[in-house]
């Protein structure tokens, strides 16, 4: 029964952060960053930067699902900042989205560049 809450919570919390992602994706991305390497390559690699504390301090998140498309997307709690991962002809392509344009999101589409 204990684990069935944080179950719930969670299950919660995706719900909130796909619906905002879903309607950024009604927009154009705040960047579009391409990459030479594998889309999950790239994913993983910015998944575990916007996870370092050292650059984001209490706000250091990134979860990684992939997505129904094809590819994967990375995002933080509430969906703050996301990007999603494709496969293209030539590598990746990274569509970044970030509801504000503020120093952490700044910070946040720089780690991911230095992924790709």
């Amino acid at each position: 029964m204990r684990a069935l809450l944080p179950m719930a919570v969670a299950l919660m919390l995706v719900g909130c952060a796909s619906s905002t992602m879903e309607a950024a994706r009604g927009g154009a991305p705040t960047a579009q960053l391409a990459s030479q390497k594998a889309p999950q390559i790239v994913s993983q690699c910015i998944q575990f930067s916007w996870q370092e504390e050292a650059t984001f301090g209490v706000d250091a998140s990134g979860y990684l699902q992939p997505r129904k498309q094809g590819g994967y997307t990375v995002y933080t709690r509430e969906a703050q900042a996301f990007v999603d991962v494709y496969p293209e002809a030539n590598g990746t392509r990274v569509d970044y989205y970030a509801q504000s344009n503020d120093s952490t999101a700044l910070r946040r589409r720089a780690a991911a560049a230095t992924c790709l």
